[in-house]
């Protein structure tokens, strides 16, 4: 049958990866007034704004304390330094996130330590985490990827042991939940990224840290502050640079009220995806048990990614790889690991090559997940990965 004038138009119009300008558009009534407020006071850094958005993302998370920075890697690091974790130390993690998981550790003075990930979910394989802990381990750091948190009880669990502190990286999972408990909120402290494109996320670079640790909270808010000690021009040590702008403030304060709507629209997405996609040769991503997840990104696996993204290319559909490389091959991180250890890692290294990323954001219509489900459905059939 002939392909009639909508079919064609819908088929030609270009679905990408994220959209934030619908987000935007559809904000701005409410975006303008908050960002009007910020200029009428011209009260730019560390303002009212970033104030209220504390005590309302502190809230939101169940944890005490929120400590406003400049972005999510500033976050982990602050954390980092902030529980005396410096040269001569270990912090584990997984290598499979983003460079700033282990840049964080590294700029501490400390190295960083990777353990290998579970087969199903990409998230720390807490079965292999023990036997990387020695007697130089400080912290443990793990990742909650794609919007699933991992198990940070177990994690929990071993760290009490080895009197260790968790430091979450939460940065792709706001609202996400680990046994109930919001993200970030069950270790020593939480970090997030408010990076444009996270589920919640700032019109620039901003990030926090959450914690019901008082004094680790007075200790993080001196260190982004130059150590700053309370009154002007007095600094009880050596801090940093790294205060939320009150523009990002406003704008995360109107966005937060959002979050758990748009994470619920993200896990119908993800539903659809799971039910449309039954029976072709991609396979999701599993999601633990214990995690509700909050969908930053939908990633599936497949054995020919690369044909598979091509061929969605050229019907208008964009995809992403999170993430293509592993740290244990960074040129970056090389040197912190050993030919045994990085030879440990092979679920990391197996599946960087067959994990691609779908279109995800709130806005997305059910008729695009249609399209992109059908034109994965479409494409030849490839080797099946084994499902969870």
């Amino acid at each position: 049958m002939p392909m009639s004038h909508v079919q064609a138009q819908n088929s030609s119009r270009i679905i990408p990866l994220a959209d934030l300008q619908a987000q935007h558009q559809r904000l701005w009534p409410e975006l303008q007034p908050a960002i009007d407020r910020v200029f009428a006071t011209s009260d730019f850094i560390l303002g009212e704004e970033v104030r209220l958005f504390e005590a309302e993302f502190a809230a939101y998370c169940h944890a005490s304390e929120a400590i406003a920075c400049g972005n999510g890697t500033d976050a982990l690091e602050l954390a980092l330094w902030a529980i005396g974790v410096g040269p001569g130390d270990e912090v584990i993690t997984v290598p499979n996130t983003f460079a700033a998981t282990a840049e964080a550790i590294v700029r501490c003075g400390a190295v960083p330590r990777f353990v290998d990930v579970d087969p199903q979910t990409l998230l720390m394989d807490v079965c292999k985490l023990e036997s990387a802990i020695t007697p130089r381990t400080r912290a443990i750091i793990p990742v909650h990827l794609y919007g699933s948190c991992a198990d940070v009880s177990a994690v929990m669990e071993i760290a009490s042991r080895h009197g260790l502190s968790v430091i979450e990286d939460a940065a792709q999972a706001q609202g996400a939940t680990s046994h109930g408990k919001k993200a970030g909120a069950t270790g020593r402290a939480g970090c997030f990224s408010f990076y444009p494109g996270k589920n919640l996320g700032a019109c620039g670079d901003a990030g926090a840290v959450i914690t019901s640790d008082r004094q680790l909270a007075d200790r993080l808010r001196q260190a982004r502050d130059h150590g700053r000690a309370g009154k002007k021009y007095e600094h009880a040590f050596v801090g940093r640079n790294s205060r939320m702008d009150s523009l990002q403030g406003a704008i995360l304060r109107v966005k937060l009220r959002y979050l758990d709507a748009w994470n619920a629209r993200r896990r119908e997405i993800a539903t659809m995806y799971r039910d449309l996609l039954a029976g072709t040769s991609v396979v999701p991503v599993a999601v633990p048990d214990t995690s509700e997840p909050v969908y930053h990104q939908f990633v599936v696996r497949t054995a020919e990614r690369e044909a598979l993204r091509r061929a969605l290319d050229e019907e208008g559909i964009r995809t992403g790889i999170h993430y293509p490389i592993p740290l244990h091959r960074q040129p970056a991180f090389a040197p912190y690991v050993s030919v045994a250890e990085a030879d440990r890692l092979s679920v990391a290294d197996a599946t960087a090559g067959q994990i691609l990323s779908l279109p995800m954001y709130p806005e997305l219509a059910d008729r695009d997940v249609c399209r992109v489900a059908a034109s994965i459905s479409q494409c030849r059939p490839a080797a099946r990965i084994p499902a969870a």
